[in-house]
C-alpha cells in the first residue's frame, strides 16, 4: 500500500521519525551511560547493561486505540524499514533513522495453530511461532536486524569505522551474525567462534557461506563465550552475542508481534521459550511490560521459561521460593538435543532476575514460571509435532514438552492459549532426528526411539526384474513398463492399497 493511500490522520505516523533518548543503564549500580560507543558491561562494576529510553513517557501521549490503529496501518505499508522489526520503531530504535535499518526479510514469522489431534495429544490448545522463518533460519535474526542497524548508524555518523563483529556460538548466532555483517561490507567483517563438534554440519555452513572467519575451539559454548568476552574487552571488536544489549531490543519484537496477533488481547496466553543464553526471555518480558504499559495490551501473558536437565540454571535458581535466599550457580551442562539451549551460565541472567521481578510485580501476582524437560520429551514432542504439519526444530519440541510439563503441574490449565517457540528451522537439526530413527544416540544423552516415531526409507526393487532403470542407463521401452507395472505392483501391496472397479 502506497504511503499516499493511507487516511490523511494516520499517514504521517507509518513512516516513524528518529526520537527519544536511549542510554546505557547498569543492572547492578544504576549508573547510566551514552551510546556513542559499544558497550557490553558497565565500565563501573562489569555488570551487564539494559537500554532504557528516557523519554518512554512521550510514547504514553498516543492513546492505545491511536497506537493499535498506527502499528496495524504499518502492517499493509510496503516501505521495507518498517516491514520487520521496525514496524515497532517506537519501542525498539527510536534513535535508529530509517535509511540505517537493515532489513533482510526478519520478523513477521507465522503464528500456526496445532491441528485438533495434536492439541488433544499435549492437553491443551497451542500454537506454534515459527521463528526458523527468519533469513538465516532462526530468531537470532531479530536482534542481530537491531544490532547490525544501530552499528550502521554509528558507520553512518563516523562514529566507527572498519567494524569487526565477533560472536560466540551453538550454531544459530554465528549464522545470524554472519548473514547480517555481510550485507555491510566491506563496512563490517565478522568472526565466530564454535565449540568443536557441537554444532551441526547443517549450522557450520552457514557462516562459512557468509565469508565469516570460523573459529573452532575446545570445549561447550560457554567456553567460546569467556574468549570472546576477552576480546571484547581487550581488542576493538563488536561483540554480537546477547550481552550485547541491541540484541536483546530485536527480540523484543517477538512480542510486539504476538500481540498483534492476537489484535492485542494478550488475556489467557501462556508463552513458552527455551532458555539458553536467556536473551530471548529477557526480550519476551521486556517487550510486554513496553505495551503494557502504554496500554496497548492490557493483560500480561503468562512467560514459561524451558530447560533441559541437561542444562538447567535458571530452573535450578528459581526452585528455592524465597527469593532472598536464591543463589545462582552456573552448572556443567551435558549433551542435548535443544543445542541453542545447551548453556550453563547465561549471560543475560542478571536480566532475568531483574525483569522477572518487575514483570510479576506489574502482573499483580507469580506470572513467570521455569519447568524443567528430559532430552528423552523434547525429541519425542518434537517428532510429533513434526508428525502433526508442523516444522519444529528441538527447541519447539523443548517448549511442546514445557507445557505438557506445566499442564500436569498446574502452571497451565486447559482453559489458558499457548504459544510456543519454535526458535529454528527444524532442517538445522536433522541430525539428531536421523540418530532417532537409526537408534544411534550416544548414551549421554539418555534417548531410546519408540517404535511408533521411527520412520525409514524402504527401498523396492523387485527381485524378479533382472534390469532396473540407473543415471545415464535408460531401459528400452518394454523393460521400462515392466519395471514400473512391478514396482507399483509392490508398492500397492506395501500400502495395502484396492484396485480400482
Amino acid at each position: 500500500m502506497k504511503l499516499q493511500d493511507f487516511p490523511q490522520e494516520i499517514r504521517g505516523s507509518i513512516l516513524p521519525k528518529p526520537g527519544g533518548k536511549i542510554i546505557y543503564r547498569c543492572l547492578s549500580c544504576n549508573e547510566e551511560f551514552g551510546i556513542e560507543k559499544l558497550l557490553y558491561t558497565c565500565p563501573s562494576c562489569g555488570q551487564v547493561l539494559l537500554l532504557h529510553d528516557m523519554e518512554f513517557d512521550r510514547l504514553k501521549q498516543r492513546t492505545p486505540e491511536e497506537w493499535r490503529k498506527i502499528l496495524d496501518y504499518r502492517k499493509m505499508s510496503n516501505e521495507p524499514a518498517v516491514s520487520g522489526i521496525y514496524r515497532y520503531h517506537e519501542f525498539i530504535g527510536p534513535i535508529v533513522p530509517l535509511d540505517c535499518v537493515v532489513y533482510l526479510g526478519e520478523g513477521h514469522t507465522p503464528l500456526v495453530e496445532a491441528g485438533k489431534q495434536l492439541q488433544e495429544k499435549a492437553g491443551g490448545r497451542f500454537f506454534y511461532k515459527n521463528d526458523g522463518q527468519n533469513p538465516s533460519a532462526s530468531f537470532k535474526d531479530r536482534g542481530m536486524a537491531s544490532a547490525l542497524s544501530y552499528i550502521n548508524f554509528l558507520i553512518k555518523s563516523g562514529l566507527v569505522k572498519d567494524v569487526l563483529a565477533v560472536c560466540a556460538s551453538t550454531g544459530d548466532t554465528s549464522a545470524s551474525a554472519a548473514l547480517y555483517a555481510s550485507y555491510l561490507q566491506p563496512d563490517i567483517k565478522s568472526a565466530v567462534l564454535l565449540p568443536h563438534g557441537k554444532v551441526t554440519p547443517q549450522q557450520l555452513g552457514q557462516p562459512l557461506g557468509a565469508g565469516a572467519q570460523v573459529f573452532e575451539i575446545p570445549g561447550v559454548f560457554d567456553d567460546c563465550m569467556k574468549v570472546v568476552e576477552a576480546l571484547a574487552e581487550n581488542y576493538n571488536v563488536a561483540l554480537l552475542n546477547s550481552k550485547n544489549a541491541w540484541r536483546i531490543l530485536g527480540q523484543e519484537s517477538y512480542s510486539y508481534e504476538l500481540a498483534q496477533d492476537f489484535d492485542y488481547d494478550m488475556s489467557s496466553k501462556v508463552i513458552f521459550v527455551p532458555i539458553g543464553n536467556a536473551g530471548n526471555i529477557t526480550a519476551i518480558m521486556s517487550g510486554f511490560l513496553k505495551f503494557y504499559r502504554c496500554g496497548i495490551i492490557d493483560a500480561l501473558p503468562k512467560v514459561v521459561g524451558v530447560q533441559s536437565h541437561h542444562a538447567d540454571p535458571v530452573y535450578k535458581y528459581y526452585l528455592e521460593p524465597d527469593e532472598d535466599k536464591r543463589k545462582f550457580v552456573p552448572v556443567t551442562v551435558e549433551p542435548s538435543v535443544a543445542q541453542a539451549a545447551m548453556i550453563g551460565n547465561p549471560v543475560s541472567m542478571p536480566r532475568v532476575i531483574s525483569l522477572v521481578r518487575d514483570y510479576n510485580e506489574q502482573s499483580g501476582k507469580k506470572n513467570v514460571f521455569v519447568v524443567q524437560v528430559t532430552e528423552q520429551e523434547i525429541m519425542d514432542w518434537q517428532l510429533t509435532a513434526n508428525r502433526f504439519g508442523h516444522v519444529a526444530c528441538t527447541q519447539g519440541g523443548e517448549c511442546l514438552a514445557g507445557m505438557t510439563a506445566a499442564l500436569k503441574q498446574g502452571v497451565m490449565d486447559s482453559s489458558e492459549t499457548a504459544v510456543l517457540d519454535s526458535t529454528a528451522h527444524a532442517l538445522k537439526f536433522s541430525g539428531f532426528q536421523e540418530m532417532y530413527f537409526d537408534d544411534a544416540f550416544p548414551p549421554e544423552f539418555g534417548v531410546t526411539p519408540k517404535p511408533e516415531l521411527q520412520n525409514r526409507p524402504v527401498l523396492v526393487r523387485p527381485a524378479d526384474l533382472e534390469k532396473v532403470p540407473a543415471p545415464g542407463k535408460p531401459l528400452e521401452r518394454e523393460e521400462f513398463e515392466r519395471f514400473v507395472e512391478r514396482t507399483s505392483q509392490d508398492i500397492a501391496e506395501k500400502l495395502n492399497l484396492s484396485p480400482r472397479e
